[in-house]
C-alpha cells in the first residue's frame, strides 16, 4: 500500500509516540539521576521535570493505543490533548527566543528569589554567592565564599553569560517538537477518517 494510507499512517502515528515515551522516560530517568547523584537539591525543580515527562507518557500511551486499535474516542482525545500541547509548547518557545537582555534578568531574579534549593545548586556549581551583589554576612555554598585568595563574583553576572545561549537552545529545541506535535495532531485526524480495510467493508467508524 502507498505511503499515505491506512498502514503508512498507522505506523508513522505509532512511531512518533514510540518517540515521545522515549523522550518522556528520558525526562525522568534525567532528573531522578541528577537527584540520586545531589546535582539538583530542589524538590520542585525535579517534581517538574517528572511531572513533564509523566504528562508526555500518559499522552503518548493513549496515542499509541489508539492508533493501535484505530480506537476513535481516544485518537480524540489525542488529538486535543496534542493539540492544547502545541499552543503552549509553540507560545513559550517563542517567548523564549524573543527575550532580550533585560527580560532575561528580571525573569532570573525571580526564579533565583523563589528557590533557597536552587540558589543554593547555581552558587555551588558555579562558584558565584548572590544574584546581584556578594554579601559577606549571608551564607553561600561557594567554595570561593570568605576565600581572600579566590574572591565570588555575583551570580547574576555569570549566569547572564549563559542564559542567551540556553534561552535559544530551549526555544528551538521547543519550536522542533511544536512541529512534531502538530504532525501528530494531522496523522491522528487523517487516521480517523480512514476505514480499515481489514473491517467489514459495510462498516465504517
Amino acid at each position: 500500500m502507498v505511503c499515505g494510507g491506512f498502514s503508512c499512517t498507522k505506523n508513522a502515528l505509532c512511531a512518533l509516540n514510540i518517540l515521545y515515551i522515549l523522550v518522556s522516560l528520558l525526562l525522568i530517568g534525567v532528573a531522578a539521576w541528577g537527584k540520586w547523584f545531589g546535582m539538583v537539591s530542589s524538590i520542585r525543580v525535579v517534581a517538574g521535570v517528572i511531572g513533564v515527562g509523566i504528562f508526555l507518557f500518559l499522552v503518548a500511551f493513549v496515542g499509541l493505543c489508539g492508533a493501535m486499535k484505530h480506537h476513535q474516542v481516544l485518537l480524540f482525545f489525542y488529538m486535543m490533548i496534542l493539540f492544547i500541547v502545541f499552543v503552549v509548547q509553540f507560545s513559550v518557545s517563542c517567548a523564549c527566543l524573543s527575550l532580550n537582555t533585560d527580560q532575561q534578568k528580571h525573569l532570573l531574579e525571580i526564579g533565583w528569589n523563589k528557590s533557597e534549593a536552587t540558589q543554593r545548586d547555581i552558587e555551588k556549581t558555579l562558584h558565584c554567592c548572590g544574584f546581584s551583589s556578594v554579601n559577606e554576612s549571608d551564607s553561600c555554598a561557594a567554595s570561593c565564599f570568605n576565600n581572600p585568595t579566590q574572591p565570588c563574583k555575583p551570580c547574576s553576572d555569570i549566569i547572564q553569560q549563559y542564559a542567551g545561549e540556553v534561552l535559544q537552545f530551549v526555544g528551538g529545541v521547543g519550536l522542533f517538537f511544536s512541529f512534531t506535535e502538530i504532525l501528530g495532531v494531522w496523522l491522528a485526524h487523517r487516521y480517523r477518517n480512514l476505514k480499515d480495510p481489514r473491517s467489514n467493508p459495510g462498516a465504517f467508524l
